[in-house]
């Protein structure tokens, strides 16, 4: 039986990106772990529980009754209700101006390599969008070196929406050092940090004008927006049964 870690905001995920590949999930015998980034009971953003929100940018609504009743149903259900604590899970990087630096990383790595090991149940992860990650995990360092930790074991990740934005700033702090990109920069629009993310030479896809954008790159599955829950729980499916590594270019 596959084990999926899902990785939730405290500050609100978007119904639909979490129903989606939940269901798929479940469909296919999977069993799914959450975490939040302190613990608390992650619940879902107001507007993606309302049939009328209308989305500004699109002009449009674009959370169905059945998907409103759907995320409503797993809000209160009492499935979210003992996430894991990702703030115990991972250890704090220690700044650069700690007057005990050199012995705190010491002390960092071990507890580092500890917690990477703790992740050795999980087939994958999964990092569910909306604009909560924007306040706890865009720049969180512990989801980055989860990140990181499942990049190593050569595991899938999966993010959707602005979960995508913790991949951009999910950098080796090794290979960072001397630069001055340590902390990630406040939050702005999310084409930017891909341009960033993905540097001079490199390209993002986005697929415009097209209702669903899911792209797998292994291990990476990126899912543009909220119409593209499912399927992007169902290319992490194919990942992990048949062994897709390229999809959505």
């Amino acid at each position: 039986m596959k084990k999926i870690l899902a990785v939730l905001s405290e500050y609100g995920y978007w119904g639909e990106e979490l129903v989606g590949p939940l269901e798929t999930f479940d469909q296919a015998g999977y069993t799914t772990v959450f975490a939040t980034p302190k613990g608390k009971i992650p619940h879902a953003l107001p507007p993606s529980m309302d049939a009328s929100f209308v989305d500004p940018p699109l002009g449009r609504t674009v959370v169905s009754e059945e998907m409103a009743k759907k995320t409503r149903d797993i809000d209160s259900s009492g499935r979210l209700n003992n996430p894991e604590n990702i703030e115990k899970m991972f250890p704090e990087r220690p700044y650069l101006s700690s007057p005990n630096y050199l012995k705190e990383m010491e002390s960092y790595y071990s507890l580092l390599e500890k917690a990477e090991r703790g992740l050795d149940r999980y087939d994958a992860l999964l990092i569910v969008g909306g604009s909560g990650p924007i306040v706890d995990m865009v720049n969180n360092r512990r989801v980055h070196d989860m990140i990181l930790a499942f990049y190593k074991k050569d595991k899938p990740i999966a993010v959707e929406c602005y979960g995508v934005t913790c991949l951009a700033f999910a950098r080796d702090f090794n290979l960072f050092l001397g630069t001055d990109f340590v902390i990630g920069p406040p939050p702005y629009p999310l084409e930017y940090i891909l341009r960033d993310a993905v540097g001079p030479n490199g390209q993002y896809h986005g697929n415009v004008g097209q209702r669903t954008s899911v792209i797998v790159d292994y291990p990476f599955i990126s899912a543009r927006s909220t119409a593209c829950s499912y399927l992007c729980g169902q290319k992490l499916v194919e990942v992990l049964e048949n062994g897709l590594r390229k999809y959505g270019w």
